[in-house]
């Protein structure tokens, strides 16, 4: 539960709380301690950097996917970079090389390709491949990285142990917010299919997706896959999740701006799906709301919608006790991973600010946007 008034906070803002972020780390750090693996933070689900202080205190470093995102790892967070991407440009090799301690590729051609720049870095560069078990866990097509058809990884049919020289590891990445038991069926398949070619390798990343500081998720059956692995197969693994160490610690402090009817009561936001939540219309999702419940639940129904000119940014339906007035704040629930790093500008939509909640319940804004930051996206 949110420890500040809402309606102190100018809207619309992002509030990540400080404690509830430092107790999801301390849990991946027992993780850490009890199996000896290494998790690092993805910065494709959380990037925010003036957290990093306290990030980098528990996790072991950053899985970037690209220029910018290693950059910031390496800038921001330091600590190794991993990084894990389809494609590569040869023009920005070679300052990703500057950045990241491993490099993961998700073909044998790139790797051919790119391989001679990493054997002439004066820096020794951890080369890997990525995977594709083929086995589906995941049930939204658009997140499902070993769906039919998939560009993400090498299948066993096109694995071709002749190029693993200079390869020191292996990544697969097929979850999404998933338990350890999916987890453990992954990784039967991956062994089954690519476990032959395990030695020889140092290392292993088991990708993310791993939705472990969910209340429900099966903290001691990871732990015991991690070590039975490690005890069959003499690699560090990593595991990468985003979500999980942010889950359930941010709030996105709205406000009602305008108040209507057609065939259902409306409000219009000062916050967006289409904008400042785009995994709601993505996945798509209906976020939780303080104080509100499922249309028709409670007396007066509404559906909540955002700024824009675009019909389909909509947020949902939610029914309160009371009615909906014009100035009034709403707050939604677990809105610091894959918020923050997928905003847009649309329209013009200003990007909500950023604040912490520190551990004394008082509120620090760390960012706002203004006109600039539109304008210096565009020519």
């Amino acid at each position: 539960m949110i420890r500040f008034d809402p309606d102190a906070i100018e809207t619309p803002a992002y509030i990540v709380d400080r404690t509830a972020l430092e107790s999801n780390l301390q849990r991946l750090d027992r993780i850490q301690r009890r199996t000896g693996c290494h998790i690092l933070l993805a910065l494709k689900g959380f990037a925010m950097f003036s957290l990093f202080g306290l990030i980098r205190q528990y996790l072991h470093g950053t899985a970037a996917s690209s220029l910018d995102e290693a950059r910031l790892g390496f800038e921001e967070f330091g600590g190794p970079v991993h990084l894990c991407a389809p494609v590569y440009k040869e023009s920005e090799f070679g300052q990703l090389m500057q950045y990241c301690s491993h490099i993961v590729f998700n073909s044998f051609t790139q790797w051919q390709r790119l391989a001679p720049l990493i054997k002439a870095h004066p820096e020794p560069i951890r080369s890997g491949i990525r995977v594709n078990p083929q086995h589906r866990e995941v049930k939204t097509a658009i997140y499902d990285p070993c769906g039919p058809g998939s560009r993400l990884g090498v299948t066993l049919a096109n694995f071709d142990e002749r190029l693993l020289e200079g390869i020191s590891g292996l990544h697969f990445h097929s979850l999404c917010e998933m338990n350890a038991d999916a987890l453990e069926r992954t990784l039967a398949v991956v062994e089954q299919k690519f476990g032959r070619y395990f030695d020889g390798l140092t290392w292993i990343n088991f990708g993310g997706g791993h939705h472990i500081t969910k209340s429900d998720y099966e903290i001691d059956r990871l732990i015991n896959l991690i070590t039975t692995f490690k005890h069959r197969y003499d690699l560090d693994v990593f595991l990468e999740p985003g979500e999980a160490v942010a889950l359930n610690t941010g709030v996105l402090v709205a406000q009602v701006l305008d108040i209507g009817q057609n065939d259902i009561d409306f409000a219009i936001l000062d916050t967006s799906a289409a904008t400042h939540m785009p995994d709601v219309l993505e996945m798509p999702y209906r976020p939780e709301l303080i104080g509100a419940g499922k249309p028709g639940e409670f007396a007066h129904t509404y559906r909540l919608g955002g700024p824009t000119c675009l019909a389909g940014d909509i947020i949902g339906d939610y029914s309160f006790r009371a009615p909906l007035c014009v100035g009034q704040r709403l707050v939604f629930l677990d809105m610091a991973h894959y918020t923050m790093v997928k905003t847009n500008t649309f329209n013009g939509v200003r990007l909500p600010a950023i604040g912490i909640c520190e551990p004394d319940g008082s509120i620090r804004i760390v960012r706002t946007f203004n006109y600039a930051d539109y304008r210096n996206r565009l020519s």
